[in-house]
């Protein structure tokens, strides 16, 4: 029985781990994948948030600007106008998410909040092992004379962060002649 349990957290975190995005410089979960998770409409969720709006101040919860949605569009495949959602999701940060429990009162809820939280412990933790990884690897550089710089450089090659393309636009494009 307890090996069942943890398969279904296993799988739960992992989950969690694919849904956490980098809004503004910071990890978040956006409110449609939250409600999902907690077995809520994301209707009610906003709401039951809206009602206890004191105890989710800029910095645990804020709503994405048209912008930050363009960018986000292909991930979280929201609508362009036509049916499904009508409004900006809202993005929650850590904090906000830990501050869902207290508002969201089911055996759920509570069970979804503890692995939310231990993935974002995770996530944390990755990211400063990768903090700690280009210290030294600067150290290194610092130590080692200009011959190793080619090594150095290809190893910031493959630590930087990919960049994702940008789609072309399909159809005829006119000479600018």
């Amino acid at each position: 029985m307890s090996r069942r349990v943890s398969k279904k957290s296993a799988s739960l975190t992992h989950t969690i781990e694919q849904s956490i995005v980098f809004v503004r410089g910071e990890k978040v979960m956006l409110d449609f994948v939250l409600a999902a998770m907690y077995g809520v409409p994301t209707k009610v969720l906003v709401q039951t948030v809206r009602r206890h709006a004191d105890r989710f101040p800029i910095d645990f919860m804020y709503q994405l600007s048209p912008q930050e949605v363009a960018r986000l569009r292909s991930q979280i495949v929201t609508s362009k106008g036509r049916g499904g959602r009508r409004r900006r999701p809202y993005a929650f940060t850590e904090q906000g998410v830990a501050m869902l429990s207290s508002v969201l009162r089911s055996d759920q809820a509570v069970l979804v909040n503890v692995e939310i939280m231990r993935a974002f412990v995770r996530l944390r933790r990755l990211l400063i092992t990768h903090a700690d990884l280009a210290r030294k690897l600067e150290e290194l550089e610092q130590k080692y004379d200009a011959q190793f710089g080619v090594v150095f450089d290809a190893i910031r090659g493959l630590m930087a962060p990919t960049a994702v393309p940008q789609k072309r636009r399909i159809g005829f494009k006119p000479d600018d002649d």
